[in-house]
């Protein structure tokens, strides 16, 4: 399972996917940018492209506790951290027309290609998804509340076109030993009376 690196990983394995998919015919040879964004980059963004902002992390609420994995000498870790990674797509350019193309081409590659797999997220960074692991990302609902909430603290009420998207159960793996104790060695019996020595 992936390690502490898998949510900047699954990040940018998102862009990734869409910049691969990404053809410039598509949008009259307009260069399109891919950025994943800090807050602070909403008040001066590029001008055509996608920026994906990752504004929640949650507990995956079906698979709280998932086992940890055991080592090939038999040791058990720690359970995973089972993860929902909550993240805004944003539809960025110099005319309505384009953010609107841009919008309706990135929901149909994510629709048509909904799992991230390990080769697309370790070409990101080597090493922190197992071969048999893939990422679920989905698109969810945004209340006015929460959606008024990030718009008011990115840029002062200045809605850009968004859509809430969720990685689903990126588990997390521990490099904590579940038990430290030495394996046993050997069995041993005690022989008694059934009748308590009476």
């Amino acid at each position: 399972m992936a390690n502490y690196r898998a949510i900047k990983a699954v990040c940018e394995g998102v862009l990734a996917l869409l910049k691969t998919n990404y053809q410039p015919a598509y949008f009259n040879n307009t260069p399109l940018q891919f950025e994943v964004y800090l807050s602070g980059q909403f008040a001066k963004p590029m001008e055509n492209g996608v920026s994906l902002f990752l504004y929640r992390v949650y507990p995956n609420g079906s698979q709280r506790t998932p086992a940890g994995r055991i080592g090939p000498g038999g040791e058990r870790y720690k359970t995973q951290l089972p993860l929902d990674l909550h993240f805004l797509l944003t539809a960025w350019g110099k005319e309505a027309s384009l953010q609107h193309s841009i919008t309706g081409w990135m929901m149909r590659v994510l629709e048509d290609e909904p799992l991230l797999t390990p080769s697309l997220l370790n070409a990101i960074d080597p090493d922190v998804f197992s071969a048999d692991e893939s990422i679920e990302v989905v698109l969810t609902e945004l209340n006015n509340e929460d959606l008024v909430g990030i718009w008011r603290d990115l840029i002062e009420y200045k809605f850009q076109l968004s859509i809430p998207y969720v990685a689903r159960n990126v588990r997390i793996e521990s490099t904590k030993l579940l038990c430290t104790g030495t394996p046993i060695q050997q069995r041993g019996y005690e022989s008694g009376s059934m009748d308590g020595g009476q």
